[in-house]
């Protein structure tokens, strides 16, 4: 079974990860999970983004409209899945006492935000009206 079809099983059986290596020191599991939720809230954000981008900017044009939105409520629903994952591989690796984990997923969720962001400077400069 591979590591990634491994780790999404977990993420429903939680405790099946106590099987796994020796418990670690309870602070670092709980900074886990302080990360694991400060991703979601980062999530949430995104996708209340979203959800104004289209609710609140009515005059924008419906294709950058919707291409906004859709590219931070699926930013917010990427970053909500990796929250899981990445809170899962850290854990295991803190229980068999191996280095944590690194991801590019932070820069590239940086980077779409980015990307999205100087769309809008760009919509509020030039006025893009529907």
């Amino acid at each position: 079974m591979s590591e990634f079809v491994r780790n999404v099983r977990l993420w429903f059986a939680p405790e099946q990860v106590r099987e796994e290596g020796s418990t670690p020191d309870y602070r670092f599991s709980l900074a886990n999970e302080r990360t694991f939720l400060a991703w979601l809230r980062t999530a949430l954000a995104l996708i209340g983004g979203g959800f104004a981008v289209d609710q609140f900017l009515p005059d924008l044009r419906w294709g950058w409209r919707v291409g906004l939105a859709l590219a931070l409520l699926a930013a917010g629903v990427l970053c909500s899945l990796r929250a899981v994952n990445h809170w899962i591989r850290c854990e295991r690796a803190m229980r068999r006492g191996e280095d944590l984990p690194v991801s590019r997923f932070p820069a590239l969720l940086s980077a779409v935000v980015a990307l999205v962001a100087l769309a809008m400077v760009a919509v509020v400069l030039l006025g893009w009206a529907g």
